[in-house]
């Protein structure tokens, strides 16, 4: 259900096979909702008394990271962090990173953090091992082509309707390319994401339509003239990326009402626009 863009094949690609959330999935339904927790900062169940350790994985890539340094509040993953920890009382030098694997992150057992920051979808399943805060950001579809291609420049919806588009069978991907962009020729379908890339190498088709995550690595690392056209109008079916806490954690309801009041006063929505639709994604219209 997620993907990291750009750098390191052989790390990447892994985790790149699965990125679109399936048709039939309501990722949002494992959040743990927001309580009215005393989230006073000296109230705070933290690992270490003062300070507010958070767990990504290593490299930490671009745009939810920026130089593979967490710590640097640069990339949205970083900036939401730190804004959430401020919500929580935290100051920056307060804050502490720690290395943790990917699938480490949601697996059962006990956590090293208080909460990690990796990409990771929210999902029924996964919420039976460990705790969701409230999603800090809806996964977006997007439509990935190649430099010099026909719908390279595209900045609407519309200018996509004459071009021969293509997504993996069963995914939102496909869904949204068939209710949103509505396309005069009918998609050219995959079973998975890898074969639609070739067909866009092969220019069988002009265009893909993926997860934002996954359009950042296909851009950045499966294809060597990559170009992101655009963030697809919302379709009220996105995914999300949620922090992982451990399972009953005391701290996951101050959390999501640090989350919630963020997305409430705009500030997700701005990061959004400065690390995402600013670095590279733009919103078609």
């Amino acid at each position: 259900m997620r993907t990291r863009a750009v750098v390191g094949l052989a790390v990447v690609a892994l985790v790149g096979l699965g990125a679109c959330a399936p048709e039939e999935s309501s990722s949002g339904s494992a959040a743990t909702p927001s309580g009215a927790a005393d989230c006073a900062k000296d109230k705070l169940a933290v690992k270490t008394a003062g300070a507010l350790t958070v767990g990504t994985d290593k490299p930490a890539y671009e745009p939810w990271f920026s130089g593979n340094d967490p710590s640097n509040g640069k990339g949205y993953e970083s900036a939401v962090t730190y804004a959430v920890a401020k919500k929580l009382g935290f100051e920056a030098a307060e804050v502490k990173w720690l290395t943790v694997q990917f699938n480490t992150a949601f697996a059962p057992g006990p956590k090293a953090f208080d909460l990690d920051v990796n990409q990771v979808s929210i999902s029924a399943d996964r919420g039976k091992a460990v705790d969701f805060s409230s999603g800090y950001y809806d996964v977006r579809q997007t439509v990935i082509t190649t430099a010099g291609s026909k719908i390279a420049n595209a900045k609407t919806v519309a200018e996509l309707a004459d071009a021969k588009l293509g997504a993996q069978v069963g995914t939102t991907s496909y869904t949204d390319l068939r209710d949103i962009v509505k396309p005069k020729q009918t998609p050219a379908v995959f079973d998975t994401n890898d074969l639609a890339v070739q067909a866009l190498k092969n220019k069988q088709i002009d265009g893909i339509v993926v997860d934002l995550p996954t359009a950042f690595y296909m851009t950045g690392a499966q294809l060597d003239n990559g170009k992101i056209v655009g963030q697809l109008p919302s379709s009220g079916k996105a995914e999300q990326f949620g922090f992982v806490l451990a399972k009953g954690s005391k701290l996951t309801g101050c959390v999501s009402q640090a989350v919630d009041a963020l997305k409430s006063d705009g500030t997700l929505a701005n990061l959004q626009k400065q690390y995402l639709t600013g670095s590279g994604a733009p919103e078609l219209s």
